[in-house]
């Protein structure tokens, strides 16, 4: 039976068959709805309560995140109790030591896993664009992650997480499109179709700048038939990741924090890192973010300046949205034939810290 790789986000929880060069074949929400008895309510009724397993990138929850793999393993995978085959996860950067013990723990002891393996996210992402150095700009939906790797190993000293994210760009959106459409109820759905659709860059700051008495207003149409008005609301949620005293943050644009990083590591070691920069994460690809970055890269202060990875022809062209999964099934190929990985036996030996050990 073929390795199964599992990309668990905030967002969303990516899963399938290792299979490097397509997209993974299960894409779907990560939180849950559950049903429970509501003891306040008469006769016992059953409320629907919606659990998030995952936040910011981390398990927070971990009986629904056992829930959430069961429906993914056994009901869409097509695992069979008994018969449960490889697996191997992608983890965010900065994972606690408990997190991945508590992860191996649950694979080995309730899913009777064959073999385990995790690797970083950022090591990856490079993976799935033919590189073992470099330096991803992962864009999650809970966090931003900028990690320099280099031979296949993240520089953790020189790596950073900010605590803002998709869902961030969304709330900032939503409360921008309240501004010009006061009589409007949104619903959280709706602004992040909406932002998905029409969340664009300008090509810098100045431009920026200039949108405010210059842009055109578009009218969209809600699923509820509502009518609104959108016009430098779409520009706000990619300036945000350039400017972060939008978001009410003091700190520096995404570009000077990867120069910033970078610049922690030996500098031997620079111009492969920032000549090989990859950008992660469904926010990645929105309308000119790529080329806003590019060229703020190009004005940096860094000797090296940063210069963005191309994915190869062979790889589907949503890459970035799913480029950890997609280096997942790449390492995948390699570290089960290659018993690299965390074996049963080696488990019921040393217990979970085996996970530091093996997966590195």
């Amino acid at each position: 039976m073929e390795a199964v790789v599992v990309d668990a986000g905030s967002k969303l929880l990516k899963a399938g068959i290792a299979a490097p060069d397509q997209s993974p074949p299960l894409v779907m929400p990560s939180k849950m709805k559950l049903e429970v008895e509501d003891q306040q309510l008469a006769d016992g009724a059953v409320v629907e309560e919606v659990v998030q397993p995952v936040v910011r990138g981390f398990v927070k929850d971990w009986d629904a995140m056992e829930d959430l793999l069961n429906y993914v393993l056994y009901r869409n995978i097509g695992w069979e109790i008994g018969d449960e085959g490889q697996i191997l996860f992608t983890e965010p950067l900065f994972t606690p030591k408990t997190l991945r013990e508590q992860l191996v723990q649950l694979m080995f002891e309730k899913f009777n896993v064959s073999g385990f393996y995790a690797s970083e996210q950022a090591v990856l992402s490079l993976y799935a664009v033919g590189r073992i150095s470099g330096c991803t700009v992962d864009i999650g939906h809970g966090k931003i992650d900028i990690a320099p790797v280099c031979e296949g190993a993240v520089q953790h000293v020189a790596s950073k997480r900010l605590e803002i994210g998709g869902v961030d760009l969304t709330n900032l959106f939503a409360r921008e499109l309240k501004k010009s459409n006061p009589s409007v109820n949104f619903d959280t759905s709706d602004v992040e179709r909406l932002k998905e659709q029409y969340a664009c860059c300008t090509e810098d700051q100045l431009a920026f700048e200039a949108i405010e008495s210059s842009c055109q207003p578009e009218r969209h149409t809600l699923p509820d038939g509502q009518v609104i008005t959108i016009e430098k609301e779409r520009y706000i949620v990619g300036e945000a990741l350039f400017q972060p005293n939008i978001l009410g943050l003091e700190d520096y644009g995404i570009v000077n924090q990867l120069v910033t990083s970078v610049s922690n590591v030996s500098s031997e070691y620079h111009r492969q890192m920032l000549e090989n920069t990859m950008l992660c994460g469904a926010t990645a690809s929105m309308t000119g973010f790529e080329d806003r970055f590019q060229r703020e890269a190009n004005l940096s202060a860094s000797a090296i300046c940063p210069s963005l990875v191309k994915p190869p022809e062979y790889m589907p062209e949503n890459l970035a949205r799913y480029s950890a999964w997609m280096g997942g099934a790449i390492l995948a190929k390699v570290v089960f034939p290659q018993n690299q990985h965390v074996t049963k036996g080696e488990y019921d030996e040393t217990g979970p810290s085996i996970v530091h050990k093996k997966c590195f």
